[in-house]
């Protein structure tokens, strides 16, 4: 029988998430709605903004990866997208 790690996850506020070469962060969050930035540079942010449900948020995520504070600070210093 086969295993399944389920990990807990909790949305907030400025999250950065990495997916393939672009980043997504939250710039709203409510009880049902994330509207979230996708940005391929986070030193310039610029990109576009969209309003999703959580659901579909959590949909798009599930394949992304989470960035720590420092991951954020140190892209930004760097001036690359990581």
């Amino acid at each position: 029988m086969r295993e399944v790690l389920l990990l807990k996850m909790k949305l907030q506020q400025d999250q950065v998430w990495k997916q393939g070469d672009e980043f997504l962060r939250i710039v709203r969050l409510e009880r049902l709605a994330v509207e979230y930035k996708q940005m391929k540079n986070l030193v310039t942010r610029e990109g576009k903004h969209f309003q999703v449900s959580k659901k579909e948020f959590c949909r798009l995520v599930k394949t992304a990866t989470l960035l720590s504070p420092e991951e954020i600070r140190t892209a930004e210093k760097l001036g690359s997208s990581l």
